[in-house]
């Protein structure tokens, strides 16, 4: 199974902020106007569109995507889209790849919250993608402005056509008040956790380091070339809610030949100033847990060795000298925010 990758001119919030539409992660689609052509479900896969050449249905051609039929009639089509998790949209991509002569020249995207259900004809929906212009085989970046939380949203195309992917970049919204005293991976990407920067992640993006699971395999997680100058690499990631860290685990799930030798960890309770100021700060923050040995492809747990900081917002985590890590764990109680 191929995994997602990322178009190499996606920009920052594709990378720093989970798709919530992602089947993987537990988006359905709901209702669609139309899919006679390709089933609507297929636009949630997680996986690159492909094309199959010579590959028919009854219906016609076999696309990777959600596509309607020709529509005859005034009007447009539309697919309502349940969030893996509710959200705050960061941006989206409308992605018509394959889809050369039968892609929907606009498109736009509406939002709704809703508490329980399904939405109805009560629901009322925000439009938080005004119509867009569409190519054919290309990925459509739109950032969104918008500060609400948003369980649900609505794919418009006009007239019709089909869009091979809907990723809806977000930041999670968790309901901590339903568990003040639990134990949360607070860097988890599903809780809201997100990487503020790295040095390098040539073979594998650093934000893998939070995704759910273990690592389906060495491109399944965060990698950087092989260093060939003094240092170490690293990444900064910030927390879902400030936390009071009890355990960590660091994954080098089918790292072999390429695991780093060695990782630290450095946190801090940051507040103010801007995110590339704390690549500076950052330098000069506390150590959380001091150098550790690390090994080949297994799950590497700390507690014991854990230093009490108190609560905090961020982490540093360098690894020695470079190499990859398939999964990061910061498991944390929550702190006052």
């Amino acid at each position: 199974m191929a995994l997602p990758t990322l178009d190499h001119k996606a920009p920052d919030y594709a990378r720093r902020y989970p798709n919530l539409a992602d089947a993987r992660l537990g988006a359905r689609t709901l209702a669609c106007s139309d899919d006679f052509f390709a089933d609507m479900a297929r636009m949630l896969n997680p996986e690159p569109a492909v094309f199959i050449p010579g590959k028919y249905d009854a219906n016609g051609k076999w696309m990777d995507g959600w596509e309607s039929r020709r529509k005859r009639v005034n009007g447009h089509d539309w697919c309502i889209v349940r969030l893996a998790k509710p959200g705050v949209l960061r941006g989206v991509d409308l992605d018509t790849s394959h889809f050369s002569g039968n892609y929907p020249p606009a498109a736009a995207l509406e939002a709704a919250c809703i508490d329980a259900g399904a939405p109805d004809e009560e629901t009322v929906w925000h439009t938080v993608l005004p119509s867009v212009n569409l190519q054919g085989n290309s990925h459509h970046y739109h950032e969104i402005h918008n500060a609400q939380t948003y369980t649900h949203v609505r794919l418009n195309i006009y007239p019709d056509g089909g869009v091979a992917r809907l990723r809806v970049y977000a930041q999670p919204q968790a309901d901590w008040a339903a568990e003040p005293h639990g134990l949360f991976d607070l860097i988890a990407m599903e809780n809201g956790g997100y990487v503020v920067a790295t040095n390098n992640q040539h073979f594998g993006h650093a934000s893998k380091l939070l995704l759910p699971g273990r690592g389906r395999n060495m491109g399944d997680g965060w990698e950087t070339r092989r260093r060939r100058e003094p240092g170490n690499d690293w990444c900064l990631i910030a927390l879902a809610h400030p936390g009071l860290v009890e355990k960590i685990e660091v994954d080098t799930c089918h790292f072999k030949g390429n695991y780093p030798a060695g990782c630290m960890l450095q946190a801090a309770a940051m507040h103010g100033g801007t995110e590339t100021s704390l690549i500076t700060q950052s330098m000069f923050w506390p150590v959380l847990l001091p150098e550790q040995a690390l090994q080949m492809d297994h799950q590497h747990y700390y507690q014991n060795e854990i230093h009490q900081l108190g609560a905090i917002t961020h982490i540093r985590f360098n690894i020695y000298p470079d190499g990859g890590v398939s999964r990061l764990r910061l498991w944390s109680r929550l702190a006052g925010g």
